[in-house]
């Protein structure tokens, strides 16, 4: 059994020495456990730093692609080095490096696919009020959407098997703790969380530059996951409501048409009119999302078995023998 802990790097010379000092070479249930890094298209020494401090594997990118692109050129460079387990965390030392025995532990075990560190967001000092709310905010948007019970959604913090690393796609630029949650719920993996610790802040958070930053990305990332992992929900409610407004008040209008009043509510005929005919077309597009997420989920799992196969062929030189050659 091999565990692979990554960590997404960018422009991390300064922190990742005292992630990576934190970081175990042993683990139980694994007979060897390698570093790798994702240096993100740094502009600083972060790569040859990583080196320096013994990091097994450093992947890069030419530029800096994001956080969730990160994650997944970790996740398949992770697979293609052969990793049965892999854990993510960062290069801030925000995560108790002491806790990923016990991250790994339910996938060891065979309880789980996925486990996400569930930090004690109530007593983290440096998390303004307005980013504890919107943390819990996101979590209950994603255990909606996934039909999941994880209390610290946007934690970076997790553990992945092997089969479920195959099977996980990230679309955003941003961040991918929501996605792939949601993703495991979908696909009926099994996906818990355990209680971690959290060190003190390093450095401020890259993801958060500003409050109206942060909160307008998080608006934009819920309603996104809801229109990708829920579109009929999402286009039926709001068509829904709007067929139902114009419904209401075309029943107004013909109230005051009944007892003579009705050359004076033309206006009221002319609203419930649009909005019938907007919440009719949003209810078709309910139905053409439905279907076109469920295609979605087709080719993800073509995807997956792809990888697979990719992923356990063996090489050229094993096909040829022993220490064989073409």
């Amino acid at each position: 059994m091999k565990l692979i802990i990554q960590i997404p790097c960018y422009n991390e010379a300064g922190t990742l020495p005292i992630a990576l000092a934190a970081l175990p070479r042993s683990v139980p249930g694994f007979d060897s456990v390698e570093w790798l890094v994702i240096d993100d298209g740094s502009r600083d020494d972060t790569a040859r730093i990583a080196r320096e401090h013994g990091v097994d594997h450093v992947v890069r990118h030419t530029r800096n692609q994001g956080l969730a692109r990160g994650f997944m050129t970790g996740l398949d460079a992770c697979l293609r080095l052969g990793a049965d387990v892999i854990v993510n965390t960062d290069a801030d030392n925000q995560y108790n490096a002491g806790d990923i025995p016990a991250l790994v532990a339910p996938i060891v075990a065979g309880e789980a696919d996925i486990v996400v560190g569930a930090r004690p967001i109530e007593t983290i000092e440096h998390f303004s009020p307005i980013k504890k709310m919107l943390q819990k905010l996101g979590s209950w948007v994603v255990r909606v959407a996934s039909q999941t019970d994880i209390p610290d959604a946007p934690s970076g913090f997790r553990a992945v098997s092997r089969a479920a690393a195959q099977r996980l796609v990230v679309f955003s630029d941003y961040t991918y703790t929501l996605e792939t949650i949601i993703q495991a719920g979908q696909k009926n993996m099994a996906i818990t969380s355990v209680p971690v610790g959290v060190n003190a802040d390093l450095r401020p958070s890259r993801l958060v530059r500003s409050i109206p930053s942060y909160i307008q990305r998080s608006i934009v990332t819920i309603i996104r996951i809801f229109v990708i992992y829920r579109p009929f929900r999402f286009f039926g409610i709001l068509g829904a409501v709007l067929f139902g407004a114009g419904f209401l008040i075309g029943l107004r209008f013909l109230w005051y048409y009944f007892i003579g009043q009705g050359d004076g509510h033309i206006q009221s005929l002319i609203l419930a009119g649009a909005l019938l005919v907007m919440g009719f077309q949003t209810l078709l597009v309910a139905f053409i999302a439905d279907l076109l997420a469920a295609n979605r989920k087709l080719l993800e799992d073509i995807r997956a078995r792809a990888i697979a196969i990719e992923m356990d062929r063996p090489s050229h030189g094993e096909r040829g023998g022993e220490g064989g050659s073409p």
